[in-house]
């Protein structure tokens, strides 16, 4: 790599990775990762997190630990477009499997 190039950043290379514009999972696996979620202790964490960034009083253990969830949201986003364009262009709904 050049040094004029900036480094990859880790969304860059899941992006590469997964190739979301592509949508050829099957609608199995589509359905399957789009119920993948958070679970409520997670989102609880990440709301503490959020309330605390706000009030400027993360610590730095905090503010790796809210960068890891961001990260992941962003991850999980990119899985769900590529599933949700999968059911799209297989012709059926997210919901239920059944043909649009």
């Amino acid at each position: 790599m050049s040094s004029s190039q900036p480094a990859p950043t880790d969304a860059a290379v899941f992006g590469r990775l997964v190739k979301p514009d592509r949508g050829d999972f099957s609608p199995v696996a589509a359905r399957e990762i789009l119920s993948l979620r958070f679970d409520d202790q997670d989102v609880e964490r990440m709301s503490e997190l959020s309330l605390k960034a706000q009030d400027g009083t993360l610590t730095a253990d905090e503010q790796a630990e809210i960068e890891s969830y961001r990260r992941a949201g962003y991850l999980l986003g990119v899985l769900w477009s590529k599933a949700r364009l999968s059911l799209k262009r297989a012709g059926t709904d997210a919901a239920d499997g059944r043909r649009a």
